[in-house]
């Protein structure tokens, strides 16, 4: 079975773990602020906050930046479900707006129109690595004195017009273990912005900016060194990994025939998290889906649900028509991309999904 995902840890990565072991020194510590440090320098932004994961990361931004029950947060309905939950945390209302299908992220056309009083801030997500037109985002959000926090957890490393993710507004990322850069579980936050920097800081550790100096209620939602040293490792080799999934997608583009294939529009670097594909004129997604199983090459279903789907919000957001999101739901098959696939495998794969 070709995997659709597979961490690649090198012997950089298990030396790493073995200092940190070595070093007695196991929760946040220098492993994590050197974590920070780099990741800071390479994206490009004043400050870089550790967290134990992308989902902590979102709900601390949101947080941070003064999303309170009663808000509203403009969002996407076509994502992990970790997205939605994080404004449900802060005890705001999710509002969707329905996506683009050729992008899979938010129809931004529709952001205005979904604007009232409430709303406190857009929480665009960079799908599959793909980034959202940020230009067009931001001067929304400008226009109504609304934040941005980024859902960049797919996206590290991409940018649009030469500009990383997570550097437009409040960035939220995650090292989960099938990320493009992975430290198993592990999340950041990136801001320009003094001022949430110092809360993001604050609401991880219980609300200390000295130890047992409680200064608000916050959270254990802390880094640990073990991760951060995973996390140094891969952050430089991020380059090669995103380079060799750029070319395993360039390969999928230029040869798969028999279904949509995604396209990158200019000004945008995708970092390929997920190479998506359509099932579309009404066949069957789930049969297509067996067939390559059948074959030897593992998928992912990314989302078959839309979250205004999921029983928890829908009780919140009640119901609500997203048709393009519904439809991308029953036609959307992610294929092998990730950066161990070696030449037969991506050979396999276009012989077998041009047999659908």
């Amino acid at each position: 079975m070709i995997p659709i995902s597979k961490p690649d840890i090198s012997d950089a990565e298990k030396s790493a773990v073995l200092e940190v072991l070595g070093s007695g020194v196991l929760a946040m510590g220098p492993r994590t602020a050197q974590f920070e440090e780099s990741f800071a320098d390479t994206f490009n932004v004043k400050h870089a906050i550790a967290v134990s994961s992308g989902t902590t990361a979102l709900h601390i931004a949101l947080l941070a930046n003064g999303v309170k029950p009663g808000d509203e947060v403009i969002t996407t309905p076509f994502t992990f479900a970790a997205t939605v939950n994080a404004i449900l945390y802060v005890g705001a209302k999710p509002v969707f707006v329905d996506i683009d299908e050729e992008t899979f992220n938010m129809d931004l056309a529709q952001v205005e129109e979904r604007i009232t009083p409430s709303t406190k801030a857009i929480l665009p997500v960079h799908l599959y690595g793909y980034m959202c037109d940020m230009d067009r985002l931001q001067d929304i959000a400008e226009k109504h004195g609304l934040k941005i926090i980024e859902d960049a957890c797919q996206a590290v490393g991409a940018t649009y017009k030469d500009k990383f993710a997570g550097s437009f507004g409040t960035g939220a990322y995650s090292f989960y273990a099938t990320k493009n850069l992975m430290s198993g579980e592990g999340g950041m936050i990136t801001t320009n912005d003094d001022e949430v920097a110092e809360l993001c800081k604050m609401i991880r550790s219980h609300g200390m900016k000295r130890r047992y100096y409680h200064e608000m209620l916050g959270y254990n939602f802390r880094m640990t060194d073990i991760q951060a040293a995973i996390g140094l490792v891969q952050l430089k080799r991020l380059p090669e990994f995103n380079e060799k999934r750029r070319q395993n997608a360039a390969f999928f583009n230029s040869r798969i025939e028999s279904v949509i294939t995604p396209r990158v529009k200019e000004d945008y670097f995708h970092v390929w998290h997920q190479y998506t594909v359509r099932i579309n004129h009404g066949r069957d997604r789930d049969a297509a889906v067996d067939q390559l199983t059948a074959a030897g090459i593992g998928t992912g279903i990314y989302y078959p649900i839309p979250a205004h789907h999921q029983a928890h919000i829908k009780e919140v957001v009640g119901n609500v028509s997203l048709p393009v999101a519904e439809r991308m739901s029953k036609e959307v098959i992610s294929l092998p991309v990730h950066p161990q696939l070696n030449q037969m495998d991506l050979n396999t794969i276009v012989t077998e999904v041009n047999k659908l």
